[in-house]
């Protein structure tokens, strides 16, 4: 939810695309601190195949808060109780309280204590994306990609550029990026596509780069120029041609982490439709990292429903939905 949280990629977090609501600022969180008063009602009716009380409920939201950054408003009790109850058949508990306890079991061996944590943080997140999403953002991108290519080509020391896509998802808006770099630049153009996601499951699909030939916002012709027919079984599918996988790579990375291990500096960055999962606090500590991973003047490309007004010692309103990094 990457986080990468997007997004629409996420409905409760990398992450691109998020749903449409009201213009969040990191004045007016999105949803409380999950470490809230209890509900006054059990989240779900005890008839249900699991029991699920209200104070599970809670536990839950603030895991998922300490773990991804995400605040879970008190009206997703179905949506996780459908998630989680997945979990708890896999590992054979009866109970949320079981379940959590389990979880939060000390003592295990790190690999499989984040494994654990994995699976729960890969659950409750939702992926919801498409190629081209928001296209006016890749019209935007083709011009800033020429302005940059010029900028580059007359510096001595040319550095490539280099794009980050936070909460990429299942990878159609990192391959979308690509696509719109090669239509504008050509496919031999130094540049290159970080592509991450807290969703270790969305990612595996995203570098695996196959795709429904139904696939929403391709046309005809980016479907010829860049993706390759499956034949026999595969007939239904295609996949990202060579040269345009070999531009993006893809890594883990949560947004609430400390320590960011992403490369050099980036020209550009998306976190599109992520900081709407986040409270104010959580918003404005991701915005600060962010600032600090851009090179100075760098653009940031977030979702029609965010808004950082009050975060102007650190980025400008360049246009719709456009940040340039002060």
């Amino acid at each position: 939810m990457s986080l990468a949280l997007r997004r629409e990629n996420h409905d409760v977090v990398g992450t691109a695309g998020g749903p449409a609501v009201a213009a969040v600022s990191i004045n007016a969180a999105s949803s409380t601190r999950p470490a809230g008063a209890p509900l006054g009602a059990p989240a779900l009716a005890a008839s249900g195949e699991f029991s699920f009380a209200a104070a599970d409920y809670e536990r839950v939201r603030r895991l998922i808060y300490e773990h991804a950054g995400i605040s879970l408003s008190s009206s997703k009790q179905a949506m996780v109780y459908s998630r989680l109850s997945r979990l708890l058949r896999e590992t054979s508990h009866t109970s949320f309280n079981s379940y959590l306890q389990w979880l939060e079991t000390k003592g295990l061996g790190k690999e499989a204590r984040d494994a654990r944590w994995q699976s729960f943080v890969n659950a409750l997140t939702t992926n919801l994306t498409a190629f081209f999403r928001e296209d006016h953002h890749f019209d935007e991108l083709a011009r800033d990609l020429g302005r940059l290519e010029t900028n580059h080509a007359s510096t001595p020391a040319r550095q490539p550029v280099r794009i980050w896509c936070n909460a990429a998802s299942t990878g159609e808006e990192p391959y979308s990026i690509a696509m719109t770099v090669n239509e504008a630049l050509g496919d031999a153009a130094a540049v290159s596509i970080l592509a991450t996601d807290i969703d270790t499951n969305v990612l595996a699909t995203a570098a695996r780069g196959v795709y429904s030939q139904q696939a929403r916002g391709l046309t005809p012709q980016r479907m010829q120029r860049h993706f390759l027919k499956g034949k026999g079984d595969n007939a239904a599918l295609m996949r990202i041609k060579p040269e345009l996988a070999r531009r993006v790579s893809f890594q883990t990375n949560n947004l609430i982490h400390p320590q960011w291990n992403l490369g050099e500096s980036f020209d550009i960055v998306f976190c599109r439709n992520v900081m709407i999962y986040f409270d104010a606090a959580t918003q404005l500590a991701v915005l600060q990292k962010i600032h600090k991973v851009m090179k100075p003047g760098g653009l940031l490309y977030v979702g029609h429903s965010e808004s950082f007004n009050d975060a102007k010692h650190l980025f400008r309103l360049r246009g719709k939905t456009i940040y340039q990094r002060v």
